[in-house]
């Protein structure tokens, strides 16, 4: 079974019909990693894991997803085969690490093939995280409309907290994170990028008063 570091084979890359699947089973298992996690792994609270869990499809979830789309589409635009494989073995411990209170979030990866230039490589990684910080500036804009419902409230809350963290938690400049990449293209653009999504997660929230 392949892993983030091994390259996919022919197989894979011929497999476009998969790639709907491999999206699925990625949202599913994360989804329901991030709502055990939301309730801290105690089982105690089973019974609130089904509420839990839309607003965990609804935000971390489709996070997850719009941010894989988001690199596949710039790929794809630039003439590149793109297809998302989920890493199935990391979302299964993703679920396992979930009771113990602890989230991994590692459902996978878009996988792309083809002549590009550094800077089209540092534009297809740079989407995904961009893909998070426009999701989490959505969540923000609707709290203005939505009132102290407590399910709509919570939904938008994590939506804008999850989706913020991770588009600064990609843009770590190392290893196999979105970050190096877009780093190695243009130092520049990294940074700005990086200290948007770090305001986002740290400075924004208590600016605005918001309860976040």
């Amino acid at each position: 079974m392949r892993d983030f570091f091994t390259p996919p084979t022919e197989t894979n890359f011929q497999a476009e019909s998969n790639d709907t699947t491999e999206l699925l089973k990625a949202w599913a298992l994360t989804s329901l990693a991030f709502a055990i996690h939301m309730l801290g792994g105690n089982f105690q609270l089973i019974s609130f894991l089904p509420k839990i869990l839309a607003i965990s499809a609804l935000t971390c979830g489709i996070g997850f997803v719009l941010h894989e789309l988001a690199h596949r589409y710039v790929a794809r635009y630039f003439g590149a085969e793109a297809h998302f494989i989920a890493e199935t073995r990391w979302l299964l411990l993703s679920v396992a690490l979930a009771f113990l209170g602890w989230f991994i979030a590692a459902p996978g990866a878009v996988w792309h093939r083809g002549y590009l230039t550094k800077q089209q490589s540092g534009l297809i990684a740079l989407a995904g995280p961009v893909a998070n910080l426009l999701i989490a500036l959505s969540f923000l804009l609707l709290s203005f409309f939505v009132g102290k419902a407590s399910f709509w409230l919570l939904t938008i809350q994590t939506g804008y907290q999850i989706n913020a963290w991770l588009g600064l938690f990609n843009l770590i400049p190392a290893g196999p994170f979105d970050g190096a990449k877009v780093y190695e293209w243009n130092p520049l653009v990294f940074g700005v990028t990086a200290v948007l999504a770090g305001g986002m997660v740290y400075v924004l929230p208590g600016f605005l008063s918001l309860s976040f």
